[in-house]
């Protein structure tokens, strides 16, 4: 049985792609959550007008890969203590966001952001909302594996 994990970490493109490439992620997806606006479009959610962050839904198999440790990919995907921006991608729809989907994922992902926060990696505070799932909203397809379609892979997931 597989699981789900939604997570929020800038431009959708490269953190799928991090995700899709790890052992146990049967499926992934980009789309938008965390907003107040019915069926965005990827031009509102840029406009933003609609409160939208993009994110990643991840199906994966708990057998093969755990929660926690497709949260350590998380935190090592990209900066967690910038607000609103990941590197040159700058607004609230590029904001570091965990979506959780039951209890216990959101238990974990605040340990976990806890755990980090006292490591010292860092030397600002982790800006990273932990926050139930509302509503998920799938990107228009161009926008799904978008470097498998199209080649590439710049973005700012760090390598």
């Amino acid at each position: 049985m597989t699981q789900t994990a939604i997570f929020a970490a800038g431009c959708f493109w490269g953190v799928e792609q991090t995700f899709r490439d790890t052992n146990g992620v049967i499926e992934t997806e980009v789309g938008y959550t965390g907003g107040h606006k019915d069926e965005p479009t990827y031009e509102e959610v840029c406009r933003k007008t609609t409160g939208h962050a993009e994110a990643v839904r991840i199906e994966f198999d708990p057998a093969v890969v755990s929660y926690d440790e497709l949260l350590e990919i998380f935190w090592n995907c990209h900066n967690p203590t910038q607000v609103n921006r990941q590197g040159p991608d700058v607004g609230s729809q590029y904001r570091t966001a965990i979506f959780t989907v039951d209890k216990d994922q959101q238990e974990q992902a605040e340990s976990s952001r806890d755990k980090l926060a006292a490591s010292g990696r860092f030397d600002a505070p982790i800006a990273t909302i932990i926050e139930p799932l509302g509503k998920w909203w799938k990107a228009e397809d161009y926008h799904q594996q978008f470097f498998e379609k199209r080649g590439g892979g710049a973005c700012h997931v760090p390598g």
